[in-house]
């Protein structure tokens, strides 16, 4: 055996191995790396975009607690100020309601007051015209009476 004819046949072969290779196999690796570098570069931009939706969720998501509590402070703040607009208008109808009950005492106290006086000045007119009439020793009549009854009440 040659070496020279070996290393020709070998050297053929293997040039019609590459031929073969390049013709039919290789596209097909090529096809499938290609493939494969394509699904891994929208997996990427996939996660990339996960990744920042990821972001701007959490963003949205801080933002409607930021919201909420603000909300709630609100709202607390108004129960409070409506709490104590309660309070104060009790307090100023419990005032009012108190203040009507004084007016309508002291009333009843000025018309007994009142009554008391008449009283009074009727039976101070009576025991005057009862002195006046021991004093004078003569009867009077009732007409008389009663008119003298009124100017005494009238002058005191």
């Amino acid at each position: 055996m040659n070496i020279n004819l070996t290393l020709i046949a070998q050297a053929i072969s293997f040039a019609i191995l590459i031929w073969f290779t390049t013709k039919f196999v290789w596209p097909y690796l090529l096809n499938a790396i290609e493939t494969r570098q394509k699904t891994i570069a929208d997996g990427l931009a996939a996660a990339e975009r996960g990744k920042q939706e990821l972001d701007m969720a959490t963003q949205r998501s801080a933002e409607v607690v930021n919201d909420a509590k603000q909300k709630a402070t609100s709202i607390i703040a108004q129960a409070e100020k409506r709490a104590s607009e309660i309070v104060e208008e009790a307090k100023a109808n419990a005032k009012a309601e108190g203040d009507r009950i004084i007016a309508g005492a002291k009333a009843e106290i000025d018309q007994e007051v009142n009554r008391a006086k008449e009283g009074l000045r009727q039976q101070v007119s009576a025991l005057a015209v009862a002195g006046a009439e021991k004093i004078l020793r003569k009867e009077i009549d009732a007409k008389a009476h009663a008119d003298l009854l009124n100017a005494i009440a009238n002058e005191l």
